[in-house]
């Protein structure tokens, strides 16, 4: 083997283990006491992840459940989760652009695009997978076209991804209008009208809450295990019962709450009825309306999936190089190019997934997607902790940062009233992403200087 090729080999091999370690993190420690030490001295070096935004959903849902009655209720708990669910998907893919310190300007009118593809296929009479499929297709050439454009062109994703912003909302009208329609468009289709208006049954939203603990748990068990065997340090097996037991609690009263009757005719009443010749009134049942939202499982499934392949995969690691550093990536011999192009293409066919969720929502119509569901689909990624200087970030950020900006915008919509209240959601919310973008310069500053970035 020749010392060029040995030389490569290496680098290789470092930049694997950077990144690795850049996607999931251990905090380690023989002991409970080391292992804390480990996690505040990585917090004081700027590494704080997703700590910002998780204490700032904790305060945001103490604020508004004191200073609100209805905002813990159990049928706005379910709101929240249907109203931050297409945000939270379109800052899945946009997780993938800025871990390459790269920008899709496009995201929110490629969801209106793919809503609206959807939605005129199935008037069509199209069968809904089918359509999906073609709209997830359309969204995937979006991303392609990003991509060639940015590696081949050297067009900055600033640029390009503004022409397309500007001109798909052009795309978006012109498929609309080819329905022959007036105003907004719902799909025809029950099974895609009930990922964000129906509900799971019960045994069900209890099988998949079953199925995500045991799953993260397991996870957690091999992680460790595969440490020990290659005799690298491993956080505390008490840390890690604690971490698989405060997920388990969460998921039983997540599970809980939305199983619970948020019926406003939960209790029944009465109503009168003729009876031999009599009016007679008669009791009448409840109605239930409860169940996790078929929203959700859609929402878990992709961020298992995509959480392996940033996490678990080669592919994930280079990713994170290229983030890093893509000449350091280019010299290992990472294809940059083809990481840079994929990219790309998995946000523009997140952002579909998004828009067809957001079809589920509200219809669809000519300005579907845009320039506020992008924005705050950019701010749930960044509040929830990934940098938009490239190289760190994990897909649950997006997660955390779009129940942010969805409880902002839920709690302040009751909590102010009049002409001025719009404008006080859009200017709360602005506030948070300029914290949020000034934690993350600040953060990656200290890590750098504490030799952590």
């Amino acid at each position: 083997m020749s010392e060029q090729t040995t030389t490569a080999t290496a680098e290789t091999e470092t930049a694997s283990d950077d990144t690795a370690a850049a996607s999931t993190t251990v905090h380690t420690g023989s002991s409970i006491g080391g292992y804390l030490r480990s996690y505040w001295q990585r917090i004081r070096g700027g590494d704080m992840g997703s700590l910002p935004a998780v204490a700032a959903l904790v305060v945001l849902f103490l604020v508004f459940s004191v200073v609100e009655d209805g905002f813990l209720s159990k049928s706005n708990f379910a709101s929240l989760i249907t109203q931050a669910a297409p945000g939270i998907l379109l800052a899945m893919g946009l997780v993938f652009v800025l871990l390459l310190a790269e920008i899709d300007l496009s995201a929110g009118t490629t969801s209106g695009v793919s809503g609206a593809v959807v939605a005129v296929l199935l008037m069509k009479n199209w069968p809904w997978p089918l359509a999906v499929l073609v709209a997830l297709i359309v969204g995937a050439v979006i991303g392609l076209l990003i991509g060639w454009m940015r590696t081949f062109l050297r067009v900055p994703s600033f640029v390009s991804t503004l022409a397309l912003f500007l001109g798909l909302q052009g795309v978006v009208q012109i498929v609309v209008n080819s329905a022959n329609t007036q105003g907004n468009l719902s799909l025809q289709s029950n099974t895609l009208v009930a990922l964000e208006n129906g509900n799971m049954p019960q045994w069900a939203g209890w099988v998949m809450a079953i199925l995500f603990v045991v799953g993260y748990a397991v996870q957690k068990l091999l992680a460790v295990n595969a440490r020990r065997r290659k005799h690298l340090p491993t956080e505390p097996l008490l840390v890690t019962a604690a971490k698989v037991g405060g997920i388990a609690v969460l998921s039983v009263v997540f599970t809980v709450v939305l199983n619970l009757n948020r019926s406003p005719n939960a209790a029944g009443g009465t109503k009168i009825v003729e009876k031999n010749g009599q009016l007679v009134t008669e009791k009448v049942g409840g109605e239930y309306l409860g169940g996790v939202p078929w929203v959700v499982p859609v929402i878990l499934v992709l961020v298992v999936v995509l959480a392996f392949v940033l996490g678990r995969t080669r592919y994930g690691r280079h990713i994170y190089a290229v983030g890093g550093s893509d000449e350091a990536a280019r010299r290992a011999g990472i294809r940059v190019d083809s990481v840079r192009i994929s990219v790309f293409v998995i946000c523009s066919v997140l952002a579909g997934v998004s828009g067809i969720v957001l079809a589920s929502q509200t219809a669809v119509n000519a300005s579907q997607g845009g320039g506020n569901t992008l924005l705050l689909a950019v701010g749930a990624a960044v509040v929830g902790g990934t940098s938009l200087f490239g190289g760190k970030g994990r897909i649950t950020d997006a997660v955390v940062g779009g129940a942010v900006v969805a409880v902002i915008i839920n709690g302040m919509a009751d909590l102010l009233r009049g002409a001025n209240n719009s404008a006080w959601q859009w200017i709360v919310t602005g506030l948070v992403l300029l914290l949020a973008a000034t934690v993350d310069a600040v953060s990656r500053r200290r890590a750098g200087a504490a030799g952590l970035g």
